[in-house]
Formats: C-alpha cells, structure tokens, sequence
C-alpha cells in the first residue's frame, strides 16, 4: 500500500469533524474567580488566578489538568488518521543523525542517534577514520528518556568532561565530571546551576561556572531566579568549597557567565543586565596573577559585546555598537577608553550573527536576507576569501583553535537534510564529509523566498515550501510558522515533521517578521516594548499575503509557535479570528501583565516592556492573549500546547488562556488544551515525545482543515 493511501482511506471513513455534525465539544467545568486588579487606573480581571499554582504540589490545577488532557486525548481518538500519520512519521524519523565531529585535545568528538533513540549518543575517536568509543550515552539515565543532557565542557588537555543534566526538561541543570579515558564518573555535583556552562582553566584542575543560591520551599519551579554568582570548582571537591570569583550583590538582577581566553591566561566575564537584552558589561580577570582583582572593561549594559579572541592584551569583540548589523572591534585592555577602540571588520550590508577564530582567521557568519553568507578575515581585517555554500540555506560549525588547520560545518534547508562538511583553513576548499540518508528525495520538493508589505509598507522576507507540482490555486492546506522576537533569526533549516508536512501535500511557511534578528538591532528593535505589535502586524500581513497570492484560504491557513511563537499565535488569534482555519500555539506567553513575576519571565522586560510601567501597560493590555479573548466570539480551532513541568514560560501561561478561550468560544470548533507530563520547555525532550506531540498536531491540521491526504 503506497505511502498515505491508508490515510486516505482513513480520511474517507472518519473525518466528520466534532463541532458540525459531531456536535460541540464538551468542556470541563473551570472555577472562576472575582479577581479584580488595578494597573495604573485601569482594573483587569484575572479569575483564573487560581491556575499559576504550581502543578506538582496544588491538587486543584492537578485534577484541572487531568479533566483537560482527557477531553484533549479523547477528541484526538477520534481522528482515525492519527495512528497512520505517527506511523510514517516514526518511519522518516528512522535515519542516522550523526552531528559534526569536534576536535578536543588529541582526538574527535561527536554525537549520533541511530534514529529512534530519545537522546543522541556521544562518542571519541583517536582519527577520523578510528573506531569510535562510546563516551556518554543519556538514554541510560531514565526509562522514559526525561533526564536529558544539558551541556558539555571538556578540559584543555581532554582528561576530563564536565556535563549537565536536565530532568523532566528543566532549567535545573546538574552538573557533573567524568574521567575521560576510564569513562569513570567522579564524585563531583553541582547544583542550582541553570542558564550557565563550564569553562576550564588550562591545568585541568577546574572550571568557573555560575549558579544561583538554592530556592525557597515552594519556589524553585515558579520563583524568580536571582543573585547569580559565578564561581570557581576545583575536581574532587565538594561543591560547598567552591570560590567565588565574582558577583555583584547590589544588582541581583543581573546574570553572570564567563569563558576562559584560548591562551589560558584570561577569565572574561559577560555581565547581562538581567532582560535578556543581550547588552552586556564585560569584565576581565587576569589568572596569571592569582590575588588579581577582576577589571571592568566595558562598563555599561549600552551594546551588545560578545568576546571572540585575544591576542595578547588586544581583545576582540563582535558588537553592534555604532554599527546595528553588528561589526568587529579590537580593544586595548591597557587602554580601554572608547575613543581608544579599533574597529576591524565594518558594518555591512548583511546582519553579523557570529564571529570565531579558527586556523587564525576571523570566521564571520553574515545573514542576507535570512540567508547564511561566511567570509574569512585576518586579525588586521584583510578579507580572505568568503566560503561557497551549497545553495540557499543555513550553516553552522566552523569551531576549533587558532592553530586548527581544518574545522566541519553543516549545511540544511527546508528540503536538505543537515550534511556535514569538512574545510580546510589553508586552501579554503570543502568537501562533503557526511551525508544523512533520509527517505525522500529533495528534488521533488522547491523552497523559495519571497518579500511581501506589512501594514506599513515595510518588506518582510518569507520562505514557501512545497511538493514540486502542486496547484497554487488557494485551496492548499497551509501551515504559518513564525517568531519574532529576542534577537532570534529564522534560517532555513531541514525538519522531519515540515518534511511530513509537505509529504502530505501541505504548504510550509516561515515569515521572517521584525523581533528577530534577520537585519541586526533595528529589525529586533522595530519590534519591541511600545513597537511590539509590529510583529504581529508583519505576521497578519503574511497570511493575507499567502490569501491573495493564492497560495491558500483562510479555512485551509494554520499558524503555529513555541514560546514567543506561542504569544505570536495566541496574540493574533485574538485579533483577527477570522483569518485563520486552525491555530497552534506552543508554550506561550500569554499573561503579559504577570509574564516577569514567574522564572525566566525577568528577563524578557527588554523585549516586552512590562506592566509596572504605566506606558508600557497600556500597550501590553492591548494584546495580551489572555486578556483579549471575547465572549461570543468564533475562534478557530485550537490545540494549546503546554508542559505540566515547564520552568521557563509556566505553564499557568497556556492553563490560564485556554479556560477563558474555552468559555469564549461560540463557535462550533474545538479549543483544546494538550499538556505533556514530565516535560518542560522543549529542550531535550526524548524523541518518542516529540512524534507523540508531532502526530497529534497533525492529526488536528488533517481533521479541521479538511486535508484531503494524497495517496
């Protein structure tokens, strides 16, 4: 039986959908409260306050939980198309993912999933061409894969790794060491570390680390993390004995990470004001003079400032001061006046993601037009060549030293999954070292990139993808991704599921809206605190553009988001019900008036703004999803997705918004709300997690957006 045939089968026999002929869904019954609260004059209600409680200890939001997922799950068991779609999802999920080798003192480390494993495997190899030797495998950690790693560091002589746990996909990481070549575990943890990772000094004796102090009773998945310190950890020793090497008691606000230099005689410390601005101070210590003070460098939150190398006493920095694409200065600690500073490598056109140093060149990767562009550079600036990537896509890698002669990049894009290269920092040549075996054939689909007008004229890039051949005649079923915000850009980038997606005669669509970095600090900035509803006027703009263009219909067009998506969605559901056939938001923020009082909230301020200022108030109360769903109005479908354990957007954010969207709704289309257990904000979710999510959004698009599947 060919590849979707059963689903059309299935499709044929079940897809009446609940809401018309199957009736309306049936909601529990959620608790309202008369809350009433005064924000600058203005009183707001919130009478779902009752469900910030915390899930792991408030019975009630429990016992909420459990009546929402049984409703969720039992209008989900009536798709009879979901068993054949996780099915062929679980299929072309099955292939050998292997991640670029790094090279760690005298041997190779990489990663690879055999294809269905929850977590990816780690393991050494003397050479290229060596045996491997397995050196860190998660999938043992839990039966049911929620223990995850969570970072990996290993010492400058490659004796030792330290390493992160998560479970149940916290931002609680535990830290551990493990001896290479006995691949024996030591007795080292560290604990309450969340937002940090490890840096060794160059004798392998330790490493510096940050982590905040330990939680009050009742506090730790919900309280706001503060006073960060960074700290020093010798091996074999108990956390308790840890040095503090700096820490700013009268700002507890702001977050702390430092990197040792690649000479070994650096500490350089980024000092973030605590809004995830990405502007940060930078201190320095200097590890060759052990009662040393650290030394501030840059001394205000003005800029963003990311350390790339030194040479000496000059030290490099990628920054988008006077420059809002960004550009590479080189400051003279000895001299740090500003007036002192000298810039290396001037703005451009194209935005400047990230720059490294590697085999002595500057290796600075440009975005053009959400494209990936890299161009090599000494350190006086002379341009050396720019590095001929294989199509329109997205490239990363290109780690290693300054003595490195070679380095590995990987390149992806919507139909190209993710093949390793391997470069050779002399003669500037790349050759395919790994390509993954996936079963479709990437010619039989096209990715193209086309500008459209935002409601005030500006231009947004979007990507479309598709199966070749397919009619643009407005009647494809349509899936509007997009994000938005904090600086983060949206590259073309290879996905199983979008690949599913488009196998079943779906269109994919990424808008590149402002929030995100695509066009450096400008692009970010046009969107946020009193500008943020730009994003989702560009991203409103976006369907309308797919409707007129006939790519597509309003009854055929889904949305979807995570995090910042899922405020994207919740956000632009609200104002235009109308527009969409199906929306998915993930995670969300969607109380933007209580958003900073939880976790990870603080530091979203610079992007939102927050509620204690009355200007920003008043611009937050317009859009925020929660506060701007309307009884009697008719809603799109809708499946929230949320986790019961997830500590960065809590999940009150999506509880609280899907009991008012469920009392809103008047309309015949179901609005459900679909919460994982033992899961947190998506990082190092096991694979059978992902398929499950995956299968059941799938399952949702086919069964309201009347997919018709090919056979």
């Amino acid at each position: 039986m060919t590849r979707f045939l059963l689903l059309s089968i299935l499709f044929l026999v079940g897809h009446t959908p609940m809401g018309e002929a199957g009736g309306k869904l049936k909601y529990p019954a959620t608790k309202r409260g008369e809350l009433m609260e005064d924000y600058h004059g203005t009183k707001v209600a919130d009478p779902f306050r009752w469900l910030e409680g915390d899930v792991r200890i408030d019975k009630a939001v429990a016992d909420w939980v459990a009546e929402q997922n049984k409703v969720t799950f039992g209008y989900l068991n009536t798709i009879l198309e979901r068993d054949a779609i996780k099915k062929r999802l679980t299929d072309l999920w099955n292939y050998e993912k292997i991640s670029a080798p790094s090279k760690v003192a005298s041997y190779y480390v990489f990663s690879k999933n055999d294809g269905l494993q929850n977590h990816a495997v780690y393991f050494t190899q003397d050479t290229l061409k060596a045996k491997p030797k397995m050196l860190l495998d998660p999938n043992a950690w839990s039966k049911d894969g929620t223990i995850s790693l969570a970072g990996l560091s290993f010492s400058e002589d490659g004796k030792y790794l330290a390493y992160g746990t998560s479970e149940a996909g916290s931002d609680w990481n535990t830290w551990k060491v493990l001896h290479i070549e006995s691949r024996k575990l030591l007795a080292d943890e560290l604990k309450w570390i969340k937002f940090s990772g490890a840096s060794w000094t160059h004798d392998g004796k330790g490493f510096f680390y940050s982590r905040f102090p330990e939680p009050k009773a009742g506090e730790k998945f919900q309280g706001l993390p503060l006073d960060m310190k960074l700290y020093y950890h010798r091996v074999g020793t108990p956390q308790s004995e840890d040095v503090l090497v700096y820490h700013r008691s009268e700002q507890p606000t702001w977050t702390l990470g430092g990197g040792v230099s690649e000479d070994g005689r650096y500490l350089v410390i980024s000092v973030s004001d605590g809004t995830t601005s990405r502007k940060s101070r930078v201190v320095y210590k200097d590890l060759n003079e052990p009662f040393g003070l650290p030394i501030e460098l840059i001394d205000n939150h003005d800029s963003v400032h990311s350390f790339i190398h030194n040479d000496g006493p000059l030290f490099y920095f990628r920054t988008d001061k006077d420059a809002p694409r960004g550009r590479v200065i080189a400051i003279d600690i000895r001299k740090p006046d500003p007036k002192n500073w000298q810039e290396v490598i001037p703005q451009v056109k194209s935005a400047l993601q990230s720059v490294g140093y590697v085999g002595n060149l500057l290796v600075c990767s440009y975005l053009k037009d959400a494209r990936t562009q890299i161009e090599m550079h000494r350190l006086d600036g002379t341009f050396v060549r720019s590095v001929d990537l294989p199509g329109i896509g997205t490239a990363g890698g290109f780690n290693g030293k300054a003595s490195d002669t070679e380095t590995f990049y990987t390149f992806t894009s919507y139909n190209t999954p993710a093949r390793t290269y391997r470069y050779d920092m002399v003669t500037g040549k790349s050759e395919l070292f790994r390509e993954p075996k996936v079963a479709f054939k990437p010619d039989d689909y096209e990715v193209k990139q086309v500008f459209y007008k935002s409601k005030d004229g500006t231009q947004i890039p979007m990507f479309i993808s598709h199966k070749k051949g397919i009619k643009l005649d407005g009647n494809n079923p349509t899936l509007l991704y997009g994000y938005g915000g904090f600086n983060i850009s949206l590259t073309p980038q290879f996905s199983i599921s979008k690949l599913a997606w488009m196998e079943m005669g779906g269109v994919f669509v990424v808008a590149n809206i402002r929030g995100g970095g695509e066009y450096g600090r400008d692009w970010h900035r046009a969107a946020t605190r009193l500008n943020r509803p730009k994003a989702y006027e560009d991203f409103i703009a976006a369907a309308e553009h797919l409707i007129d263009t006939k790519v597509t219909k309003s009854a055929k067009l889904a949305i979807q988001g995570g995090s910042n998506g899922g405020l994207l969605v919740g956000a632009v559901m609200c104002q235009r019900p109308d527009l969409f056939g199906v929306c998915l938001p993930a995670v969300g923020v969607m109380d933007m008036l209580r958003f900073h009082k939880f976790t990870a909230g603080r530091f979203w301020v610079d992007d939102f703004g927050s509620a204690d200022n009355a200007e920003e108030f008043k611009v937050l109360h317009s859009y925020s999803p929660y506060h701007n769903l309307k009884p009697g109005t008719k809603y799109p479908a809708t499946m929230v997705t949320t986790a019961d354990t997830d500590d960065r957007v809590v999940p009150s954010h999506s509880f609280k918004f899907a009991a008012q969207l469920q009392v809103c709704q008047s309309g015949p289309a179901p609005v459900v709300i679909r919460i994982e257990t033992r899961s947190g904000h998506g990082a190092g979710r096991p694979t059978a997690m992902i398929i499950e999510e995956v299968a059941d959004e799938f399952a949702f698009l086919v069964r309201n957006l009347n997919v018709k599947l090919a056979k």
